[in-house]
């Protein structure tokens, strides 16, 4: 019975010991995320350095020739394999960790937006560009600055960890997020995301999977956001022509009327969704949003142009409301023997975050951003990330960054002259990037 007890002991304190030894070192996942937690703050003053050097020198789609330099530059400074002039600005680097896992995409947005800078900042904006053929003030309304720095910040800390990664991490910076400035893509209404994946950017190497932040005012900085599923919305343009017969306004039965055929068109694409689409399970959008016609109050014109956009979550509602759009304005047309011209033109898919990684992962955000983890409603914006994760599965969560001190309700949102960073917030996002990255390769490495 002695020796059994004493066996008992030595057991128990073998395994306490190893308990300890455990507890100080680890799973290689956590000590990938302390050691994160550590490089980040080391990185800190860098990540800021990039982030107001790039907000103050803004560059439209497929022109971000400056900062996908500044970009490449920096990889290569890292020994990360490089490809440039991926749709035509993009970047795209290779680190390979040391030893064998799967591999793993991230995403961040260069481009800026049209818009005059109002905030009173140092490195505010005085940028100007072409945009649609007229110069126009520069700045990064949404954000994509600090999708950048963050990446960057990212990439300089998963680097320094080459020999204990188990797999390939693969940055895109991708141009041309919100589309391109002054540049026509060849009739084809293709850039950014799409043309980098229909250039082959996901083939080599193939990511087993793809993430991607987006900072977002209304959301206290710091804070993370994510939904599983349908996340954003599809936009497609909607171009319409009516074509009637011009006439003077006086006598309008001598003509066809496009005006009031547009008003009608107008009217009869609301009951597309109100009485056409199953709405029960996602929601979707018709919005007219310009139209055009007449030059003199009392001319009727031969053509009236209206455009507009349509948004849904779902792959096969987007289809059959392409189908019904098209379907009610020539109809409509016809009703008043008039003509239409109808143009769809699809630019974003739906963003929709892959289920099971996005539960996967959940734990990974909660520890990026100190538990201040929400769920998010749908959000009726756009974003062709939407186009890298319908290859692999993919998740995109949202940053916050407004100042907690502020009103999220009266933020100026995303797209706004005064839309406003935290930069508190950057740090937070460089945990999420590169503490997804590490999570994932470890989880695949021990399977």
């Amino acid at each position: 019975m002695q020796n059994y007890a004493l066996r008992i002991s030595l057991i128990a304190a073998l395994m306490a010991s190893a308990s300890i030894a455990s507890a100080q070192t680890g799973t290689p996942a956590e000590a990938a995320r302390t050691e994160i937690a550590q490089l980040t703050k080391q990185t800190e003053s860098m990540l800021l350095a990039w982030r107001r050097d790039i907000h103050a020198h803004p560059e439209l789609g497929n022109s971000e020739t400056r900062t996908s330099k500044l970009v490449a530059d920096h990889l290569r400074s890292l020994g990360i394999e490089v490809r440039t002039g991926v749709a035509r600005t993009g970047v795209v680097g290779v680190l390979k960790g040391a030893l064998p896992g799967p591999t793993v995409a991230l995403r961040a947005d260069m481009d800026a937006l049209p818009v005059k800078e109002t905030a009173d900042l140092p490195f505010a904006s005085k940028a100007k560009g072409k945009y649609l053929g007229k110069e126009v003030d520069l700045m990064h309304a949404c954000g994509h600055d600090t999708h950048t720095a963050i990446l960057m910040a990212t990439a300089k800390i998963l680097a320094s960890m080459r020999e204990r990664l188990p797999g390939t991490v693969v940055f895109y910076f991708q141009p041309a997020e919100e589309g391109p400035g002054d540049f026509i893509p060849d009739g084809k209404n293709i850039w950014g995301a799409k043309m980098m994946v229909q250039e082959g950017a996901m083939k080599s190497p193939k990511p087993d999977a793809v993430f991607g932040l987006h900072s977002w005012a209304g959301l206290p900085a710091g804070r993370i956001a994510y939904r599983a599923g349908p996340t954003l919305a599809s936009s497609d343009d909607l171009r319409i022509k009516i074509i009637g017969k011009q006439t003077h306004a006086g006598s309008p039965w001598n003509g066809i009327d496009p005006i009031t055929v547009s008003a009608e068109t107008i009217v009869g694409l609301q009951t597309i969704i109100s009485r056409r689409t199953n709405i029960s399970s996602t929601p979707s959008v018709v919005s007219i949003g310009t139209i055009n016609g007449g030059t003199r109050y009392n001319i009727i014109p031969e053509f009236v142009e209206m455009a507009g956009t349509i948004r849904s979550y779902d792959y096969d509602v987007r289809k059959k409301l392409h189908a019904d759009v098209r379907q009610k304005i020539e109809k409509i047309a016809e009703s008043g023997n008039a003509k239409a011209e109808v143009t769809i033109l699809e630019k974003y898919d739906p963003t929709i975050n892959d289920p099971a990684l996005t539960e996967k992962m959940l734990p990974t955000l909660r520890w990026a951003a100190n538990n201040d983890v929400v769920q998010t409603p749908l959000v009726g914006g756009a974003e062709d990330f939407s186009f890298f994760a319908k290859e692999v599965p993919g998740v995109f969560v949202f940053l916050g960054v407004t100042p907690p001190s502020q009103d999220m309700a009266t933020a100026a949102p995303n797209h706004n002259p005064g839309f406003f960073v935290d930069e508190a917030a950057l740090v937070t996002g460089v945990r999420t990037m590169a503490s997804l990255a590490t999570d994932y390769l470890h989880a695949g490495a021990s399977r």
